[in-house]
């Protein structure tokens, strides 16, 4: 079973005048009793041998039984945080949510008009939080109430906050999946207090707008309406101005950086506008227009009009930051022999998108959390060696299961200290403290982590095959076209150096061709989606370049023949062979005969062997980052970045990793090769323009 163990108990004191004899608890680890994990009970009493006396709350808040349970098995809670996580079903996910500590503890600190992002009806929705709401029989002994949200949808056709009156049910806390609070340093935790007693059975609004008071009147007042539609004029202690450096939570979680072009009162609103001129592009933005009017000038799909409340310093340039520093440490153990398989396709999108997902980057680990994010998060193939692989209970390979992909695959999120003991126990010093290539961590990794055997077998000059772990491609500029694909540049590679695959790869990791980290070859290349390594095979049957019978010579010197679709692989039939040849053009020409298998039909069909991106590494300013492919829907891209964003300064402060979800990058390798070739990068979405540029390393697998 697992086991949760939290080093930081006082993060979750956040109620410091808690009745002392409410102590609520959440199971943890199944007990012999048979309390199923994720159980919320409250303790009355504790026994000499440390066990918790009290009783379980089941469906509707209602106590379901009283007995005994050891005090090991749970963990404490707060009434709060009991009351929300009873809201929450199945109890499975009570737990999921716990070890997400900054989500919950944001959740937890709620207040109203805070924008949130939630999970409705199968897509993500930003919404405003209205209230607190009870729910269950009020006053009847034996019943915890349990606690949820109203929320009120945002409206993103129109404006980025404007309200939308649309009727949504209550929402429990593990709906919400990103928290956005509001940047008025007057807003206070909804809690239980003032009931406003609706004449509902089941159901009671907890109302905490009255409790909002200023911290400094002076320079600041807010004005709360009746009719429930609130105006709120707040001066920001931020001091934001035209020209101010600034930051926006945009509504799918991320944060965008920019200068501030113009403030004011925009047409048809009522309140204070800014609008910014972004360091990116998003295609969702304009040119300096909003709603037909122009209020500054600047790039295509860089000027985002927002409410001047929703702009924060950009912390990048300030010294204080109104946010924790340090994120609370929890450590999750994992079962021992428990092999955790990669994420399902149908569950990527809630499981592992959205900031603070994936793993955590710190003190130049890109090249390791991009590489370990590519190979352990959705590849099949790569799974069933890492299963094969030799382990220990205590040794290296137990840890990177234990507290990397197991973590991964079930919490969706690594923290910087389980890396970083994992990079601490690689052999060399360095691998904790400076930045390697991913091919060297590959390697170190394959061969004296896991203990996996070489993935490749290359014969050179028809000797005897060498074992590789990666293949880095070499060719010359001239050989392949101006935007080659990597199918194109394998080939090539294999070809001018005379190298053959001895067997097929389970797995095949190519570098691209590349002059070092900063300067690169080639300004576009484009990841083949399959890469038929066919006629690179040693003893493979192949097909002849003309007629389609079984091939039996090969021709290096026809491979840039121009009247022979330059830079495909040539390889003949007996007669095809001589035809092809007697063009005073090629009579130079020294084919070499092919290995054919032994008794081959000369009429057999011919079997094509494919294999299947299913990662690309890539690199910008010395800055890894990954795309991932995690199911077989051509649309099922994720983009990972370990260090996508930053909380507090270089000294006192933590990274932030970001998944996003970008089908665009599978929609564009969905079209053709010459279309692909041809495309305008800079009409291209970022991370396709990313992809596209900067790839450093693909990594395919097995189709079969």
């Amino acid at each position: 079973m697992r086991r949760l163990l939290w080093s930081n108990h006082s993060f979750f004191n956040m109620e410091l005048n808690e009745e002392q004899q409410e102590r609520y608890f959440i199971v943890v680890r199944r007990s012999k009793k048979g309390l199923s994990r994720g159980t919320i009970g409250r303790g009355d009493a504790e026994t000499a041998a440390g066990d918790l006396v009290g009783m379980v709350y089941g469906g509707g808040g209602s106590a379901r039984s009283s007995g005994t349970v050891k005090k090991q098995d749970t963990y404490p809670l707060t009434r709060h945080q009991a009351q929300l996580l009873l809201f929450v079903s199945p109890a499975s996910r009570r737990l999921e949510l716990l070890c997400n500590v900054q989500l919950f503890n944001a959740i937890c600190d709620l207040a109203q008009d805070d924008l949130v992002v939630i999970k409705h009806k199968k897509d993500f929705q930003p919404c405003l939080v209205k209230n607190l709401v009870q729910i269950g029989k009020k006053d009847k002994p034996g019943v915890l109430q349990m606690l949820g949200f109203e929320l009120e949808l945002v409206d993103t056709e129109h404006d980025i906050l404007s309200k939308k009156t649309v009727p949504l049910p209550f929402f429990s806390a593990a709906d919400i999946v990103q928290v956005a609070p509001s940047n008025l340093n007057s807003r206070e935790p909804l809690r239980n207090g003032i009931d406003l007693g609706l004449r509902r059975k089941a159901v009671s609004r907890i109302n905490s707008m009255p409790v909002f008071k200023s911290r400094n009147a002076k320079k600041e007042s807010i004005l709360i309406n009746n009719n429930g539609s609130d105006s709120i004029q707040a001066m920001s202690h931020y001091s934001l101005e035209v020209g101010s450096m600034a930051e926006v939570l945009s509504l799918n979680g991320l944060t965008v950086y920019g200068v501030i072009r113009w403030i004011g009162i925009p047409e048809g609103k009522k309140n204070c506008w800014a609008g910014l001129e972004l360091d990116n592009e998003a295609t969702t933005c304009s040119d300096g227009t909003f709603n037909t009017k122009r209020y500054f000038t600047c790039t295509v799909n860089k000027a985002l009009f927002v409410p001047l409340n929703n702009c924060k310093p950009d912390r990048r340039f300030v010294n204080e930051i109104p946010e924790p520093l340090e994120p609370p440490s929890v450590t999750l153990l994992e079962d021992l022999n428990e092999d955790v398989p990669p994420v399902p396709e149908q569950d990527v999108l809630s499981h592992l998108v959205g900031r603070m997902r994936g793993i955590q980057g710190h003190f130049n680990s890109c090249y390791l959390d991009a590489t370990l994010f590519s190979l352990f998060t959705s590849s099949i193939t790569f799974n069933r060696m890492f299963n094969r692989s030799a382990d220990s209970e205590e040794g290296i390979s137990h840890i990177l299961r234990r507290d990397i992909v197991n973590r991964l695959r079930r919490s969706g999120f690594v923290p910087a200290e389980s890396v970083m003991k994992f990079r601490k126990q690689l052999g060399c010093k360095s691998f904790a403290t400076e930045e390697k290539d991913p091919e060297e961590f590959i390697t170190l990794l394959l061969k004296h982590v896991l203990h996996i055997e070489p993935l490749l077998k290359i014969r050179s000059h028809g000797d005897l095959p060498q074992d590789a772990y990666t293949h880095q491609i070499i060719v010359e500029k001239s050989q392949v076209r101006a935007v080659p694909s990597v199918q194109q540049l394998l080939e090539m590679s294999f070809v001018s150096s005379d190298l053959k695959f001895e067997e097929i790869p389970s797995c095949l990791i190519v570098q691209m061709p590349r002059f070092g980290k900063k300067f690169k070859m080639f300004p576009k290349i484009i990841p083949s989606t399959e890469l038929d390594i066919t006629d690179i095979l040693h003893c493979s049957p192949r097909e002849c370049f003309l007629c389609g019978h079984l091939a039996e010579y090969e021709c290096v010197q026809c491979l840039m023949d121009h009247k022979l679709q330059p830079g495909k692989i040539k390889q003949y039939c007996s007669t095809c062979n001589t035809q092809i040849h007697t063009h005073p053009f090629r009579k130079e020409h020294t084919p070499h005969k092919l290995t054919v298998p032994d008794h081959f039909p000369e009429d057999a069909p011919l079997q094509r062997h494919q294999m299947e991106l299913f990662a690309v590494l890539c690199i910008n300013t010395s800055h890894y980052v990954s795309f991932v492919k995690y199911g077989p829907n051509p649309r099922s891209w994720v983009f990972f970045d370990s260090m996508a964003d930053r909380c507090g300064d270089d000294n006192n402060g933590y990274n932030v990793p970001v998944v996003r979800s970008c089908p665009e990058v599978g929609d564009f390798l969905s079209q053709s090769e010459e279309g692909m070739s041809t495309a305008d990068v800079s009409q291209c979405s970022e991370l396709v323009r990313r992809l596209l540029c900067d790839s450093y390393m693909c990594l395919y697998q097995r189709t079969e």
